[in-house]
């Protein structure tokens, strides 16, 4: 029996930008702080970045290793950290006269954790389509 469950989670918004202008701005990894609700993200060597999410010193770091990059429709990348484990994806595809953002993960979650679950999973999406909410209002600008 393992010690792990694979959860999903998912969010996605139409974007009133070229896909080229939303995926830049996806994996400007330095601004992520100005769309990603209480993240701060740097790459820390070539095909991996690490992000920081919550008001330090309360919050928790994520470091990520890209595995599959293709601009302008899709970074993905591998959570290698203590507390997010799992598979992330961010997809960009063209859509009338702008784009849709599918931000997807697929998550180890401890089967110790998994009580929490729902209530977690709930918090996320609801984040995500903030965040991506967000990020499409900084594409009008």
């Amino acid at each position: 029996m393992t010690s792990t469950v694979i959860r999903y989670v998912a969010a996605e918004v139409h974007v009133d930008a070229p896909p080229e202008a939303a995926f830049a701005l996806i994996t400007d990894w330095p601004r992520h702080r100005e769309w990603m609700f209480m993240t701060d993200a740097w790459q820390v060597a070539p095909g991996k970045i690490a992000a920081y999410t919550g008001l330090r010193p309360f919050g928790f770091l994520d470091p990520m290793t890209i595995t599959r990059f293709e601009p302008p429709h899709v970074v993905e990348v591998r959570h290698t950290g203590t507390l997010v484990r799992g598979l992330g994806a961010v997809r960009v595809t063209p859509r009338g006269d702008g784009c849709r953002v599918i931000w997807a993960e697929r998550l180890e979650v401890p089967r110790w954790a998994l009580p929490g679950w729902p209530l977690a999973h709930a918090v996320s999406v609801l984040l995500a389509r903030r965040s991506l909410r967000r990020l499409g209002a900084l594409l009008r600008q």
